[in-house]
């Protein structure tokens, strides 16, 4: 299906992606893991998981990603669990096939490089360094799992370094299939915007190392709304290709999402305008936002 996605993007016309899936599987009642936030859901609220892609589609997503983002390949080779990554990410497809059966909607496969996260924050722990051979091997397994198991196309989804953001993205462009990079986003103190929860990294950095390996697309994704048209600007220094926007909206306090002060659809749509206006032709959301924020833009976009 990624073929009608290629075809929108070659015309400029908007692609609407979906919301925050992990977050959405939270709100519905589905438990989270102190270790691996939502990744176990996939096997024990399949249920869940699939009703979170069918109301995404419902109201008009183009794109549905599959809940693969908290399986990532550092957390669980920190967790020695290397090997129950893979049937996890089976899994997490399976359910998001079965869910965009027969309806012109492509679907991702998350690829993050989430590491453990400090309790009760949003803070990756940083005690532990991956050599980079062996960084490299464990994303070139999972994205060779994900091609595998039927993604259409790889989601790279909270990139915000030059090293293991780069290892991953190539580690995913490896596998043949369309790639798109979504980098997240914060501003420091000194008002310079920097990779989430890595200020030592400045976004322009992140930006320039990974529009050089010549993705399909680029995204800001989980970043503030109000950091997210700057951030458009210093993408657009370095990439000429197709732009996307997907906002998170609240805060992560290991395991669960806060819905705290959430973006309204409105607002939203009213911000997105703003970033067509910079050249941004996909619109979705992450965390915090669910399906009345996809319908929303939908809505806009489709009328």
């Amino acid at each position: 299906m990624y073929e009608h996605i290629a075809s929108k993007l070659q015309r400029g016309e908007t692609i609407i992606l979906d919301g925050g899936t992990g977050t959405d599987i939270q709100r519905r009642g589905a438990p989270m893991s102190g270790d691996t936030w939502c990744a176990e859901v996939n096997l024990t609220h399949p249920d869940i998981v699939r009703a979170v892609h069918h109301d995404y589609i419902a109201v008009g997503a183009d794109v549905i990603t599959a809940n693969t983002f908290a399986t990532s390949a550092l957390l669980f080779n920190a967790l020695g669990r290397d090997d129950e990554l893979l049937a996890i990410d089976r899994a997490a497809v399976a359910i998001a096939r079965e869910a965009a059966q027969g309806k012109p909607v492509a679907v991702a496969g998350s690829m993050s490089t989430m590491r453990p996260v400090v309790a009760g924050s949003d803070r990756t722990a940083k005690q532990q360094e991956w050599p980079e051979a062996q960084a490299r091997a464990l994303f070139e397994r999972k994205a060779q799992n994900l091609a595998s198991s039927g993604v259409d196309f790889i989601l790279m989804e909270m990139m915000r370094d030059v090293a293991y953001s780069l290892w991953a993205t190539q580690a995913a462009l490896a596998t043949g299939l369309p790639v798109w990079v979504g980098i997240a986003t914060e501003r420091r103190a000194d008002g310079e915007l920097v990779g989430f929860s890595h200020d030592d990294q400045l976004l322009d950095d992140v930006v320039r190392v990974l529009a050089a390996t010549c993705p399909a697309h680029i995204s800001i994704m989980h970043s503030s709304p109000n950091d997210t048209g700057d951030a458009i600007d210093i993408v657009k220094r370095h990439w000429q290709g197709p732009l996307g926007v997907y906002p998170e909206s609240g805060y992560f306090k290991m395991p669960e999402w806060s819905f705290v002060d959430i973006i309204s659809p409105g607002d939203l749509v009213d911000r997105a305008q703003g970033w067509q206006s910079q050249g941004v032709t996909a619109f979705g959301g992450c965390c915090g936002l669910g399906p009345d924020h996809i319908a929303a833009l939908a809505k806009r976009y489709r009328a």
